[in-house]
């Protein structure tokens, strides 16, 4: 009799023990595991703003159409730079728009050509590209959600300068158009690195054509051309809104 009544004390004692400790757990709060951070999202429909700096190359021919003696130069380099603002609208992973840039540069240069029209049978050319404008439509193809890889292509327009002297430094003809009209081709990459900011690298062909002037030359009037073309590789920043 007193082994079954010691049996059941204990067996009340666990009992009591065991409830207190259930009671101790359900207590406790839950772990549960840090949420991530959602994904951030990038979208390329908008507007936006920026600026640009890279390097810019010119090449101008300029030719003596009545001796047909020609100055010619491989490329003229300087430094370009100026701003940009634009619109886009994204389908799915495309994404269509338009764009116009602005960009001052140092681009100039000069040469000697033989010329039997010129005093002294030789002159010199000095160019000068003092600005370029493009306005472009432009297309491309989001190979990840914040990286687009584009074309563009549309017209441009920019103020450069020939300068024809003679052999003994006297200025013989100019050819010089303020708002000078082309056209231009190019691409690029551009990189979302956070919503609304974006960092691109591209390149660009601006061409402008041949124009005519003449110069009086002693007794006589000697006609000269001069043909354009600027290309430019350039890094720039953007804002959208």
């Amino acid at each position: 009799m007193r082994r079954t009544v010691n049996a059941l004390a204990g067996l009340a004692a666990l009992s009591l023990m065991t409830g207190q400790v259930l009671a101790a757990d359900m207590q406790r709060p839950a772990y549960k595991a840090p949420m991530a951070p959602p994904a951030p999202i990038y979208n390329w429909t908008g507007c936006y703003i920026g600026a640009n700096v890279g390097a810019a190359f010119a090449n101008i021919d300029v030719t003596d159409v009545t001796t047909g003696a020609s100055a010619s130069r491989t490329s003229d380099t300087g430094i370009a730079g100026g701003g940009q603002i634009g619109c886009d609208y994204q389908m799915a992973q495309w994404v269509i728009g338009f764009r116009n840039m602005f960009d001052g540069t140092s681009i100039e240069g000069s040469r000697t050509f033989t010329d039997p029209g010129l005093v002294g049978g030789t002159g010199t050319v000095d160019t000068r590209v003092h600005w370029f404008d493009a306005l472009t439509a432009r297309g491309g193809y989001l190979v990840q959600p914040n990286l687009l890889f584009y074309v563009q292509g549309g017209a441009a327009w920019t103020e450069a300068k020939a300068t024809i002297f003679d052999s003994t430094g006297a200025e013989v003809g100019s050819l010089s158009r303020n708002s000078r009209t082309g056209w231009t081709v190019g691409g690029g990459a551009e990189w979302m690195f956070v919503p609304h900011w974006s960092v691109f690298l591209e390149y660009n062909y601006m061409g402008f054509g041949t124009r005519s002037s003449s110069a009086q030359i002693c007794a006589g009037c000697d006609i000269f051309s001069a043909k354009a073309n600027v290309q430019d590789v350039l890094v720039g920043v953007n804002y959208r809104f």
